[in-house]
């Protein structure tokens, strides 16, 4: 009898000892398994923030300043001493002729890029290419068949037609480059004011 009351005690104490390390390992693991939930939310909120969109960065001016295929643009921008306009603070929309548009412009004046930095009426015809307002592709779509007053005080007349938007007959071949002071369109052809 006394043995079995021992046995009995005994079985008692590695019952409980088995309860206290189950428990034991049950709270481990639950805490293990917070700390991962915790890592995946930590790296999902990570995430989250990575892939959160991005405004644009730079103004139009350094955009310009920034692109291979308007550095005769930039060039006329500080020959006419525009930069600090255009970098201000806006909006504006700015239709960019490419450096292949000022020189197909330029053969057609039979000037050289020289003659056209040096010109008087070089900010006039910067001018003629800038609307005060963000107007994206969206929005000049709607302006069909409109006269826009550019930032020169005349104005541009806004075609869409099959082959895309055209701004004077020019048309756009890049759209919607946006800054923090507007937007820029790209045109393969270079805006001549009416007195020019």
């Amino acid at each position: 009898m006394e043995q079995s009351d021992k046995s009995n005690k005994a079985l008692i104490w590695v019952v409980v000892a088995v309860l206290v390390v189950a428990v034991g390992a049950f709270l481990f693991f639950a805490n293990v398994d917070d700390d991962e939930e915790e890592a995946v939310e930590q790296q999902d909120t990570e995430q989250v923030v990575d892939e959160a969109p991005v405004g644009p960065t730079e103004n139009i001016v350094e955009i310009a300043a920034g692109s291979p295929d308007f550095t005769t643009l930039v060039a006329a921008l500080q020959a006419a001493d525009l930069v600090d306009t255009l970098a201000g603070e806006g909006p504006f929309t700015v239709f960019a002729p490419t450096d292949a548009a000022f020189d197909a412009a330029l053969a057609d004046l039979g000037i050289t890029a020289e003659e056209l930095l040096a010109s008087d009426n070089l900010a006039d015809i910067l001018t003629y290419h800038v609307i005060a307002g963000e107007f994206l592709a969206a929005d000049v779509v709607e302006l069909d068949g409109q006269e826009v007053t550019t930032v020169n005080g005349q104005t541009v007349t806004i075609s869409v037609t099959d082959e895309g938007v055209r701004v004077n007959g020019i048309l756009v071949t890049t759209t919607d480059i946006q800054a923090t002071n507007g937007v820029i369109h790209v045109i393969d052809g270079v805006l001549l004011p009416e007195d020019q």
